[in-house]
């Protein structure tokens, strides 16, 4: 399998790393995208989104994520980077897309379900342990063991108790027998 992954994630990130540079290089085209969505959005914002910069940051991100995961460091976070912008990018495609034509409409068609494959794609990548366990799986089995040692100790301590229990009930015994007894 590591060499399955070896192959895999530069052919994927492939993809996100063209389209982050193409971004780069046509930041006009990418903020006329995004600026639809970004009047929607702007009330609801705390600061003044800048279509151009935000299209930079897209791209710059696409780029160094793919370029991340490609070579398999941070593989998780970058293929969830991925995979969030991806869906991003399909979005603002898909709105902003021609319509008004037939051939239109099915080139927008291909490119949802080309990027909604991607995104797949990217979410399984973000998902992938490379066959060590995850995070919630080591999570499960500290407690596991937690609960096991604690019930270990908890046994321990009641036969201790009882021993010692045991112990001083015979001396109370002796005890009252020398004192009823002498």
């Amino acid at each position: 399998m590591p060499f399955v992954r070896t192959l895999a994630r530069p052919m994927l990130a492939s993809s996100f790393v063209l389209a982050g540079v193409d971004k780069l290089k046509n930041t006009d085209d990418t903020a006329q995208q995004l600026s639809p969505l970004l009047r929607k959005a702007a009330a609801s914002l705390p600061f003044q989104a800048d279509e151009k910069m935000l299209a930079r940051v897209i791209g710059g991100t696409q780029v160094g994520a793919g370029v991340l995961f490609g070579l398999g460091k941070f593989s998780r976070l970058s293929a969830t980077l991925l995979t969030v912008i991806s869906l991003l990018n399909t979005f603002v495609e898909w709105r902003s897309a021609d319509i008004s034509s037939k051939e239109g409409r099915e080139t927008r068609r291909n490119q949802l379900l080309k990027n909604l494959s991607l995104s797949g794609g990217a979410l399984l990548a973000s998902v992938d342990t490379a066959g060590k366990p995850g995070l919630a799986w080591r999570a499960e089995h500290l407690a596991a063991d937690a609960r096991k040692g604690a019930s270990h100790l908890a046994s321990d301590a009641r036969r201790t108790t009882n021993k010692k229990l045991a112990k001083a009930d015979k001396a109370v015994r002796r005890a009252v027998e020398q004192a009823t007894g002498a």
